[in-house]
């Protein structure tokens, strides 16, 4: 796994390129730790990550340090396997707030099969 990171004023693009699992894990959480303090949008790319396990639900909704600065974080480009890993976290969990990461989703009954 690497991943590429663009910084447009005060948003973050990190564009991961693999697997996100827990040996992939501390380089993501690095990668948003070592951010600047303007920024305060983060958007996680995940075109390139086609398979997401566990690793990556506590990286995109574990809470920012308190130490740095309020964070908006979201999800774009979603392969179907990461989304579906999503879906099932809030079935399980209702109180993640899956619509503030992830909101240029259709709402959740279109998604269902």
């Amino acid at each position: 796994m690497h991943f590429s990171l663009r910084i447009d004023g005060t948003t973050a693009h990190v564009t991961v390129h693999g697997e996100i699992d827990y040996a992939s894990l501390p380089t993501l959480r690095a990668a948003a730790a070592g951010l600047p303090p303007q920024v305060t949008e983060l958007v996680w790319d995940l075109h390139d990550a086609r398979f997401m396990d566990v690793a990556g639900l506590h990286l995109l909704f574990e809470q920012p340090s308190p130490q740095g600065p309020p964070r908006k974080t979201t999800v774009t480009n979603l392969a179907p396997q990461p989304l579906r890993l999503l879906l099932l976290a809030t079935e399980v969990n209702p109180a993640l707030e899956l619509a503030h990461l992830l909101p240029d989703a259709p709402p959740a009954n279109l998604l269902d099969d």
